[in-house]
């Protein structure tokens, strides 16, 4: 890869920070106040299931193409079209007064936020480059604290009574203003030539365990992300506001867990760590069902936080060492499997709630932290 270093590495550093900000925001923004566009639709729990479907699925057709630019293409120029693209998406979203508006913008919400992220990760990899420190985990801890400030912005907007519409909206501008300044500070790198890969790999036996140990993580963190403020505005009767304090209690438990965490592994154990969080996440999902009250269940929501804070990295750290595939092959079977679960689950939980009831559905969700425990204590150490 060659790149002209025209700025210092700390600006370049700083530079895709922001770019990593500008994305845990935005989409901490949306999730945020998910109830008030579910409201001001009239969608029940299926109705949204099935439009929650379409991020996913602008997403995943998005993933071959975004490889495919990234491959002609500097990450630098690829991360600034995600950006505006991604912004412009948040922005109407707030704005969609029919369902077929909703599940559009959705679908090319997720396919642009595909592009972003990819693109800033890439990006990412290039600027560790620059450092003999490893520096490329502060970059999601980054994410995690904006997609705290965004849902802190968004509790503020809901007390005060402000329409999804225009908080989408300002918040896309300034977001985009915030891309287009860091933008000149960013590395300009050269793209590498890439070898034509399948679209998707899949973990062998060795590898099952941990692939569905990402599995379970990422889809109980993502039905937080898109039903832990529907789950206790219907199921626990709080208001909408106390919906948003909630998801924010929630987020400053992964913000803090992220931090933590790597103090807490070289302590007790990646194993271990990994077992604990299990029992976390599957405590806060028995809490918020058993006691449908706001304190507990934001209690539980804590404890959830925590629990899903650490698993994906530490479960890539242990699935690189794999004796069958190679680090980055194996990564990549172990995310491919996770990533199905950060994206087909959520709406799954619109279906069984429009079936049953939302207790229900966290119960099914529940039934996954228990399978993070099984499938944990089969890890050799």
């Amino acid at each position: 890869m060659e790149a002209t270093l025209t700025k210092t590495p700390r600006q370049i550093r700083i530079a895709n920070a922001l770019f990593f900000f500008v994305s845990g925001f935005g989409y901490t923004t949306w999730t945020s106040r998910i109830v008030y566009i579910q409201q001001s639709l009239h969608l029940n729990e299926a109705f949204l299931g099935w439009a929650l479907l379409a991020l996913p699925a602008g997403l995943m057709i998005t993933m071959p193409i975004t490889g495919r630019m990234l491959s002609l293409f500097s990450s630098s120029r690829i991360m600034l079209v995600g950006a505006v693209a991604f912004n412009l998406m948040l922005g109407l979203l707030g704005f969609t007064t029919e369902y077929w508006q909703f599940i559009a913008i959705l679908f090319f919400f997720g396919s642009s936020r595909n592009i972003l992220n990819l693109s800033i990760n890439t990006q990412s990899v290039g600027v560790q480059k620059l450092y003999k420190k490893s520096i490329i985990t502060t970059f999601h801890g980054i994410w995690s604290f904006a997609g705290l400030a965004g849902s802190v912005f968004s509790l503020i907007m809901a007390s005060f009574k402000v329409p999804p519409t225009w908080h989408l909206l300002v918040v896309s501008i300034v977001l985009c203003l915030i891309a287009f300044l860091a933008w000149p500070n960013t590395l300009h790198e050269k793209p590498e030539p890439q070898e034509r890969k399948p679209i998707f790999s899949l973990p062998d036996k060795e590898l099952l365990k941990f692939a569905l140990i990402c599995f379970s993580s990422m889809a109980c963190e993502n039905v937080m992300y898109d039903w832990s403020g529907i789950y206790i505005f219907k199921a626990v009767h709080a208001t909408k506001v106390v919906a948003t304090a909630a998801f924010v209690v929630f987020m400053i438990a992964v913000t803090t867990g992220r931090f933590a965490g790597d103090h807490i592994v070289n302590r007790k154990g990646i194993k271990m760590v990994l077992r604990y969080s299990g029992v976390l996440i599957v405590s806060g999902f028995a809490i918020a069902i058993a006691f449908p009250c706001v304190i507990p269940t934001i209690a539980g929501y804590a404890l959830i936080g925590l629990g899903v804070s650490c698993m994906v990295p530490l479960v890539f750290s242990v699935a690189a060492k794999s004796n069958s595939m190679s680090g980055g092959p194996a990564i990549a079977a172990v995310s491919t499997v996770g990533y199905l679960g950060f994206l087909l689950v959520p709406p799954v939980v619109g279906f069984v709630a429009q079936a049953a009831n939302l207790r229900w559905a966290f119960s099914f969700i529940a039934t996954l932290g228990l399978l993070i425990v099984w499938m944990t204590s089969k890890i050799e150490e």
